[in-house]
C-alpha cells in the first residue's frame, strides 16, 4: 500500500546575497511509515566551482546535523518527526536550507529517498 509522503531538496547557498546555489540533499517525511530522513551528497568539484572559498568541512558537518536532528538526537528527540520535518523545512537565510516541499506516494520511503537523491542531487 502506497502512502503519503513529503519531500523538499537540501541546498547549499554558499553566498545568500547572491542566491546561487547547488542541490546537497534531500529530507524525505512519510507518516504513514513514520519516517523521516535526509540523504546528502557533497560534490565538491561543484561547490568550489560556484565558491572557492567554501569551507567543505563546514559543510559535510552541517549537512551532518540534518541527519542526527531526522534521527532525534539532541534536542530534536523531543520533537515528534512531522514537527522535526517542518523545523527543518523552514525557510531560512543560511548556508544550508531547503526548496519547496512537495507531496507524493510510496510504498517504501527509503527507497523514494534514494530514488529522489539522485533525481535531483547527483
Amino acid at each position: 500500500m502506497r502512502e503519503p509522503f513529503e519531500y523538499a531538496v537540501i541546498r547549499l547557498v554558499p553566498r545568500v546575497e547572491r542566491g546561487e546555489q547547488i542541490n546537497v540533499g534531500v529530507i524525505l517525511y512519510c507518516q504513514g511509515r513514520d519516517f523521516l530522513a535526509a540523504r546528502t551528497h557533497l560534490d565538491a568539484d561543484r561547490v568550489r566551482a560556484l565558491a572557492p572559498d567554501v569551507d567543505l568541512a563546514e559543510v559535510a558537518a552541517a549537512l551532518g546535523s540534518w541527519d542526527r536532528t531526522c534521527v532525534g538526537q539532541g534536542p530534536a528527540g523531543r520533537m515528534r518527526r512531522g514537527e522535526r520535518f517542518r523545523w527543518l523545512a523552514a525557510p531560512r537565510s543560511t548556508m544550508i536550507q531547503t526548496g519547496p516541499v512537495h507531496t507524493g506516494l510510496t510504498a517504501d520511503p527509503a527507497a523514494e529517498l534514494d530514488r529522489l537523491l539522485d533525481a535531483l542531487v547527483r
